[in-house]
């Protein structure tokens, strides 16, 4: 046993409080296991999907629409996407979906009282999944991150953290362990992100675990220029302006996103939501509330007058890529871990692209479902034994001191996030990239990371900054060495150098490492749903 101020054992511990890691919680309990759920902030408020509303990918069992679902990202994911999974995902989301509506979620109806399922307020429904999961027993810690993994020679044991609020440190002994942290947004702002700092990846590179489709992370969502909400969809009904009122030709293509990152390198942007008929004004209103409290706040009528817009980046947040997963189960290569959500690669029903919710809420809450049901049977067949093993912390594994150091000379927790920020934040860095661009800012990303490994300090003392810091630059190097590997334009990987894709790069991409990141090709000899071969691009 450890020193921790809270000693716990487990069948099951879940980190991440989000809807994946949720979904997972519950099902691992009703699998007859013992849950702990540990979360950053506070189960069922943190998260990107807790402050708004999302569409899910909910399709009804009709093979025709089933068709078209499928079909609808195949292109703009660059055909990496698998239709075995697909289908499963489908399946899962529908039937998690209607168990939803059974508990009691207040799905909306039309005239004819039909219920319509295609979307979710996530303040309900982070709610109503922390209610399922405090009736299922899962114990929650809220407020407590993780910071290391536990190990022994048989594989991930539990976890050891913090409670940021009473700085009390916790060790809870699993015999499986489900990494649902959601991805890494790198504290830029975005609404619900300022928790998904790629913690999860750090700890699952420090088991040994890898991960697939780290270069499509060039997600950036338009917002105005003085909020936070990263609800882009309206901007389909936008005129794009420049600062003279002069119409940004092809800022609402299909490449608008391209056009208006290019434009924002040298003047500001405006927009105004001028294709909007009275009725769908109300609609807009009724369905996302919080996109228009910033315009309320400033006395600004998005509809008739012009106002600033910038693009926030998110990502691996709305990128596709994440912790490497080898079966249907969500499992990764290191023996008792799972990854769900956000966390793990999405590419398997995405390939290299995806938008908000959608897609991703499906992932959520049925990578989620596998990992927790499969965590379970795990756990319980390892016997009580599994959950008292004296393991060892494996934050070692990346040589990033524990605590903060007190030195004058040693950089600030806040200064190694602002300069990571400069590397993964500008248009001319992450969206157009270049082959020497990447290897310029992978270059001073290594040098960050040995700065780390030196010692760094917290203003604030607590040791979760350090973490946040060490994760945020881990997983910008997984970024740029993968986008260094695809030399092509697919999916939201876009190169300036290799401006068209190239169909003899029709695979995945595995990376990993700490100390040397690298990155390689993934074709898996014994697929059981294999990429789609053949097709033209």
């Amino acid at each position: 046993m450890s020193h921790a101020d809270l000693n716990l054992r487990a069948d099951v511990l879940v980190i991440g409080g989000g809807p994946a890691g949720t979904w997972a919680a519950l099902t691992a309990a009703k699998g007859g296991a013992k849950v702990v759920l540990v979360d950053k902030g506070y189960c069922g408020t943190s998260g990107a999907t807790a402050p708004s509303g999302t569409g899910v990918w909910y399709v009804n069992p009709d093979s025709k629409e089933r068709e078209k679902a499928m079909q609808s990202r195949e292109v703009l994911g660059g055909y990496l996407a698998d239709r075995g999974w697909m289908k499963r995902v489908l399946d899962r989301t529908f039937d998690n979906v209607n168990q939803i509506a059974a508990w009691g979620y207040p799905f909306p109806k039309d005239e004819i009282d039909v219920s319509h399922r295609g979307t979710l307020q996530g303040p309900e429904y982070m709610k109503l999944m922390r209610k399922q999961i405090q009736k299922a027993g899962v114990r929650i810690l809220d407020h407590s991150p993780a910071l290391e993994l536990l190990a022994d020679e048989y594989g991930v044991a539990g976890a050891a953290g913090i409670n940021n609020q009473t700085q009390e440190a916790w060790r809870i002994e699993a015999a499986a362990v489900i990494i649902a942290t959601g991805g890494c947004a790198f504290l830029s702002k975005a609404l619900g992100t300022n928790v998904l700092t790629g913690d999860g990846y750090l700890l699952a590179a420090e088991a040994g675990a890898n991960f697939s489709g780290m270069e499509f992370s060039t997600a950036y969502s338009l917002v105005p220029a003085f909020s936070p909400v990263t609800k882009s969809a309206f901007y389909t009904w936008a005129t794009f302006y420049y600062e003279d009122g002069t119409v940004i030709e092809g800022a609402g293509s299909q490449k608008g996103r391209s056009v208006i990152a290019r434009t924002l390198l040298t003047q500001p942007v405006y927009a105004r939501l001028d294709k909007v008929d009275e009725m769908m004004k109300t609609a807009m209103r009724k369905a996302q509330p919080n996109f228009f409290l910033s315009f309320d706040r400033l006395g600004i009528d998005p509809f008739t007058q012009k106002f600033p817009v910038t693009l926030r980046f998110e990502g691996t947040v709305r990128g596709t890529g994440g912790i490497h997963i080898v079966d249907e189960t969500c499992a990764t290569q290191v023996p008792g871990l799972y990854a769900a959500g956000d966390a793990a690669t999405r590419e398997l029903i995405c390939g290299g692209f995806t938008g908000g919710g959608s897609h991703n809420a499906a992932w959520a809450m049925s990578s989620g479902y596998w990992s927790g049901e499969a965590a379970a049977k795990f756990a319980i067949k390892q016997g009580s034994y599994a959950s008292n093993r004296n393991a060892q912390g494996l934050s070692r594994t990346s040589g990033i001191p524990k605590q903060p150091i007190v030195s004058s000379d040693a950089p600030d927790s806040q200064e190694i996030v602002k300069a990571v920020q400069n590397e993964v934040f500008p248009y001319d860095r992450n969206w157009f990239r270049t082959g020497a661009g990447l290897k310029a800012s992978l270059n001073r990303l290594d040098s960050i990371w040995e700065k780390l490994k030196q010692g760094i300090g917290a203003k604030d003392g607590n040791v979760t900054r350090i973490r946040e810091a060490a994760a945020m630059t881990a997983t910008a190097r997984w970024m740029y060495t993968s986008g260094l590997e695809r030399k092509e334009t697919r999916g939201m990987h876009r190169r300036e150098d290799f401006p068209t894709i190239d169909q003899k790069q029709h695979y995945r991409i595995l990376s990993g490492g700490l100390d040397h990141t690298w990155a390689k090709p993934f074709v898996d000899q014994n697929p059981k749903f294999p990429i789609r071969e053949g097709i033209v691009l």
